[in-house]
């Protein structure tokens, strides 16, 4: 049997592990368990009532987190020269097509968020072996394919995720960063819930949001009460 910690005893004591806590609770206690010596992300986990396996139960959207993640994000945005000095403008850290096709051909995938157009989608398109499996693919549903390039790089570096429920019915992301006040961790954490509740699917029958949990990275989860979530169904 693994040895816990003193440390790990610790932090455990802190949580009640038969009790859920409300939102706000949560925000502040994931906080008082972090011990990382960096500046942790915060993470959500939230079991749905769908059976992603069918098209009509699929649930998969993007929100503006009202404090951004806290995360330097990366952006690639792949465009004709015409698009190139607006994508500039706007902050991506990488522009260009070609070369950079060829580069994620090679197995280079270092960054966080791609942005590209609508006429170019064809050479895009045969990365998806590539970018699929690291969700890098963009995608219109997610705003990161549009003619509006300036406008996708401002969203993704202020704070706009993708989210998407995986084959086990979970969404899993970051939300913020430990180091956040209280305060902003509960409202990018209610931001996201809010934007899945409006994205129940009509073929969702009877209890949509399962169970939600809080944690910090390596830090143990907190129980959130799904009936203090407003809307939830």
């Amino acid at each position: 049997m693994a040895r816990v910690s003193k440390k790990r005893k610790e932090i455990l004591a802190k949580i009640d592990q038969e009790k859920s806590y409300s939102l706000t609770e949560a925000a502040s206690l994931v906080k008082e368990i972090t011990t990382a010596k960096f500046d942790a992300s915060v993470d959500l986990c939230i079991r749905l009532g769908v059976d992603p396996r069918k098209a009509n139960q699929m649930v998969r959207g993007t929100v503006s987190l009202p404090h951004g993640t806290g995360k330097d994000v990366k952006v690639l945005v792949l465009c004709t020269p015409d698009k190139e000095a607006e994508a500039k403008e706007a902050g991506a850290d990488y522009v260009g097509l070609d070369d950079y096709i060829a580069k994620i051909k090679g197995g280079w995938t270092d960054v966080d968020v791609i942005v590209t157009m609508p006429s170019v989608m064809g050479k895009v398109g045969a990365l998806g072996r590539v970018l699929g499996p690291r969700g890098l693919m963009p995608n219109p549903k997610t705003g990161t394919v549009t003619m509006d390039i300036g406008k996708a790089v401002t969203e993704v570096k202020a704070g706009k995720i993708d989210f998407r429920v995986d084959k086990f019915g979970n969404v899993h992301t970051a939300v913020a960063k430990v180091s956040f006040d209280p305060t902003k961790i509960e409202e990018n954490a209610n931001e996201l819930l809010q934007s899945i509740i409006k994205l129940k699917p009509a073929a969702s029958k009877g209890i949509y949001m399962k169970s939600i949990h809080m944690s910090s990275t390596m830090s143990p989860s907190i129980k959130i009460d799904t009936k203090s979530i407003a809307n939830n169904a």
